[in-house]
């Protein structure tokens, strides 16, 4: 037996690949952690996807970092359409939540190569500026990885349906 749960409405469960798609194409999401006493801690916060695994970057302390040391089990949730339709009491949806074990990356070669990685997602083709960042920033950020376990996404039902078609 796993131990995550299955979707409840299969029909709405997005495949693997698509699920993927939507982590490669969105620019943030929503880390959720466990915070301060028990609390959740759940924080918007920009990525790169590559290779089943997520990248973050952040300074070197503060309330993620320390909960990130205390417990590193974690979710992070993209929301890839909300499409609102008000008369149908209703929004059309696609998000993905992605589970797994979350870690601040140690190693100087790791922590280098997957900040290019993120600075080539928003800023790509400028080699020169990202340099330039990463020599005057490396050494006060902190670089983290984030393992996915078990990667579910869902499509709101009318989606399905009009797909279906």
């Amino acid at each position: 037996m796993s131990e995550f749960r299955e979707m409840r409405r299969k029909r709405q469960q997005l495949s693997e690949e698509e699920s993927i798609c939507i982590l490669q194409q969105a620019t943030a999401g929503t880390l959720a952690l466990l915070g301060d006493n028990g609390y959740p801690y759940a924080l918007p916060i920009s990525y790169v996807y590559a290779d089943g695994k997520l990248y973050f970057h952040s300074a070197l302390e503060g309330h993620k970092v320390d909960a990130i040391r205390n417990c590193d089990k974690a979710s992070f949730c993209v929301i890839a359409q909300d499409d609102i339709h008000p008369k149908k009491y209703t929004t059309y949806y696609r998000s993905v939540i992605a589970f797994g074990c979350i870690h601040i990356i140690e190693g100087k070669s790791e922590k280098l190569e997957t900040a290019r990685l993120l600075g080539n997602r928003y800023n790509p083709n400028d080699e020169e500026s990202l340099q330039k960042e990463l020599e005057h920033g490396f050494a006060r950020m902190l670089m983290i990885r984030f393992d996915i376990e078990h990667l579910t996404g869902k499509a709101a039902i009318e989606l399905v349906r009009e797909q279906s078609k």
